[in-house]
């Protein structure tokens, strides 16, 4: 199952709350069908993770919009993943700490800001053969993907996840990583620019029982049943 061919290929949305391993899964799910990954929470996180160095606040939106339109963000590919350039510098380090986690949602919530970053995914999908994963792919930037995932799994199962990921090295407790994910959910929820929510035509996935291969495996399993029932 390779989906070389171009009127092979189909575009993969995968949505889910933080934590739920949407990166990890998205980015082996494209790599067993050679797409492209898109990982849209990057784009935001590299954004976030300029505004926190240059002091500028996410209660400052305009100064947000003025700064981000013109910055020039790329995703490349990578043996250990993917790069996240930011004006042609490797930010990719920098944008998983506590510090971005913490604040990203509160800049994603900028309209200005998203509508920006949306017009540029969308751009990237155009071609098909294309596995993005985000906060609302399969609602907004790509409701007409072929597949539609939404990953979740428990509060309590995704903060430990986080926390196996980041370590010890920036001290933060599971508890309080608990504490951030339940917050990051309201806010991605509630807010008023395209919310956090389940397309209706999505498969729901919850992983809090599944390893990474299973859920990779039943993702590729859904794209073979889409591929077949268009052939």
């Amino acid at each position: 199952m390779q989906g070389t061919e171009k009127n092979d290929r189909i575009n993969i949305a995968i949505d889910g709350p933080a934590g739920a391993g949407k990166s990890t899964v998205a980015r082996m799910v494209a790599n067993k069908l050679q797409y492209i990954y898109v990982d849209t929470g990057a784009m935001y996180r590299a954004v976030t993770w300029y505004m926190l160095n240059e002091g500028i606040s996410s209660e400052n939106p305009d100064k947000v919009l003025q700064i981000a339109q013109n910055m020039v963000i790329e995703l490349q590919p990578h043996e250990n993943g993917q790069l996240v350039l930011l004006n042609g510098e490797d930010v990719t380090p920098y944008i998983r700490s506590h510090q971005v986690s913490s604040e990203v949602s509160r800049y994603a919530q900028i309209e200005g800001l998203r509508n920006q970053l949306v017009d540029l995914q969308r751009q990237m999908a155009l071609r098909k053969g294309v596995v993005m994963d985000g906060r609302d792919i399969g609602t907004t930037v790509l409701p007409d993907a072929e597949v539609k995932i939404f990953m979740t799994a428990s509060v309590k199962e995704r903060a430990l996840r986080r926390f196996n990921e980041l370590g010890t090295a920036e001290g933060v407790s599971l508890e309080q990583l608990e504490l951030d994910i339940a917050t990051r959910d309201r806010l991605d929820q509630e807010r008023e620019v395209s919310p956090l929510r389940c397309a209706e035509d999505a498969i729901v996935l919850d992983t809090t029982e599944m390893s990474i291969h299973q859920v990779v495996e039943a993702i590729l399993s859904y794209c073979t049943i889409q591929k077949d029932g268009e052939n």
